[in-house]
């Protein structure tokens, strides 16, 4: 049935973080009210990404008006962006997997309450996460927290948190390590918080472990050429999770499966992995 989407949005503010977001809410056309449903899916972004970066707005108004369910992104509070592109550089430098975690559960409280800061929203009982790169990560960890989590759809995500201990030896020397943006032309500064937290909750934090802990339908979406995680980290996730978790790779996909920011419109390889994560939401929360 044909659905139109309304994208409203909100901020809120859970102690020490300012989250700013968007909710989708579907509804049927022919009827003009909402989806009778108690589902909500939650999209979260991955590292330099944000809420509006390329293909997320897209993303998430698909979603709403392919399944009917309502749909939640936001900017996690370590994302380094405020009220435009990457203009809080000292949050950004400071973000934790832990800090992460906290502020997707902050989001699933409040839809849980139906109320996202001053938005009323519809209460929420069953929750579908999506992450993306690091996002994807942050959402394995917090569907073996919280069995409000009926499904989870991962997008070239990581499949360990180590991966930034490479960077140790320049933490452990006092230098702060530096990422350029290539599409900003910023250099982004990180410290050592995030190695500190890796060290400080190692068990907590290990994906591939809470993976293995999920009892939950879980599509793994990855790109066959992606430049930025290898392919084999689905592969990891994937046999992690063992029967219920369907494996998808898109030919050719990278990184970000073709899309670029600013958005220019969908690509193949970005549909096919919309296709795929609309099948599974579909199938564990209508």
């Amino acid at each position: 049935m044909p659905r139109t989407v309304t994208r409203t949005p909100f901020r809120l503010t859970p102690p020490g973080a300012g989250l700013r977001g968007d909710y989708w809410s579907a509804a049927a056309s022919t009827e003009g009210g909402p989806a009778a449903t108690d589902a909500a899916i939650v999209v979260c972004h991955g590292f330099k990404g944000f809420k509006d970066w390329g293909f997320f707005p897209h993303l998430c108004e698909r979603l709403a008006e392919m399944t009917g369910i309502s749909v939640v992104s936001f900017n996690f509070d370590g994302s380094g962006v405020r009220d435009s592109d990457f203009d809080d550089l000292e949050a950004f430098s400071h973000n934790t997997f832990s800090r992460e975690l906290w502020d997707l559960e902050a989001i699933l409280d409040g839809l849980a309450s139906g109320r996202l800061g001053d938005v009323k929203v519809a209460a929420a009982t069953r929750f579908g996460l999506l992450g993306h790169s690091r996002g994807g990560a942050t959402c394995i960890l917090k569907a073996g927290l919280r069995s409000q989590v009926r499904a989870l759809v991962t997008w070239a995500s990581i499949s360990s948190v180590t991966r930034y201990e490479s960077f140790a030896d320049r933490w452990d020397a006092g230098e702060t390590v530096i990422i350029p943006n290539a599409r900003t032309k910023q250099d982004m500064p990180l410290e050592r918080n995030v190695l500190d937290d890796m060290r400080a909750n190692r068990e907590r934090l290990d994906v591939l472990a809470s993976a293995a802990s999920l009892r939950i339908p879980v599509a793994v979406v990855h790109g066959t050429a992606d430049e930025s995680v290898p392919f084999s980290d689905a592969w990891r996730i994937a046999d992690a999770v063992g029967d219920l978790a369907r494996l998808v790779g898109v030919e050719g996909g990278t990184h970000t499966f073709q899309a670029g920011h600013p958005f220019a419109g969908t690509t193949p390889q970005l549909d096919e992995a919309i296709n795929a994560s609309v099948e599974l939401f579909t199938r564990a929360l209508e």
